[in-house]
């Protein structure tokens, strides 16, 4: 018999994605150790005792809160990446928003504590999410043909897409709100996958016209 995968867990059971999505906006609002459980149970339209039959503790609460967050980022951003239909520079911009730009402004004055919390009580879960989102951005990068460009560069799609990131958790620090991110993003996305626009044009200024049919 097949496990339920926690994506799918989140998927069928809305009143479990109600009150995750509570507990996310009380933990970024005030962060681990303020958060109270009382103040997550009346965020999501529930008992004080309803909250504890789902959660025993804060800590398991919290818990699972991180595996719903990193679950579900992982799912959007994955499933833009994996759309061919869409530019790859839209792609890569709109993957990055979902795993890094959502946060931005998010985090109240109180919340500093979250990365501590998360590292203490949450272990590797944030790292392997982590790998997998890079994985599913260097995968895009060389499906689009990104990185024929960079081949003869010795710089390979791990590498691309481990650049894309960190670009993008220091532009998460360095900018004020949501928009200024993906604005900024936007820039470093486009610089990217310049070569690959370039190349492109060149293909198609040396690709041979058709003849023109005879006139009578």
């Amino acid at each position: 018999m097949n496990e339920t995968s926690p994506r799918d867990r989140y998927v069928e059971d809305p009143r479990r994605r109600k009150l995750m999505d509570a507990a996310l906006t009380v933990f970024t609002r005030f962060g681990f150790r303020k958060a109270s459980m009382d103040e997550v149970a009346r965020a999501a339209g529930i008992s004080r005792q309803g909250l504890y039959l789902h959660f025993a503790t804060k800590e398991d609460l919290f818990r699972a809160s991180v595996e719903y967050l990193l679950v579900t980022a992982l799912a959007g951003s994955t499933a833009v990446l994996a759309n061919a239909e869409m530019p790859l520079e839209k792609r890569l911009l709109a993957a990055f928003d979902v795993w890094v730009g959502r946060f931005v402004g998010a985090l109240g004055p109180d919340a500093t504590d979250l990365a501590a919390a998360a590292k203490e009580l949450v272990g590797p879960m944030v790292g392997e999410h982590e790998e997998q989102f890079v994985e599913a951005v260097a995968k895009a990068l060389r499906a689009a043909g990104l990185l024929a460009v960079y081949k003869p560069a010795g710089i390979t799609g791990p590498k691309l897409a481990e650049t894309l990131y960190a670009t993008a958790r220091g532009l998460k620090h360095g900018s004020a709100t949501r928009e200024a991110f993906i604005e900024s993003m936007d820039i470093a996305v486009r610089v990217m996958c310049m070569p690959l626009l370039e190349a492109g044009k060149k293909t198609r200024a040396i690709r041979p016209r058709k003849p023109r049919g005879k006139t009578r």
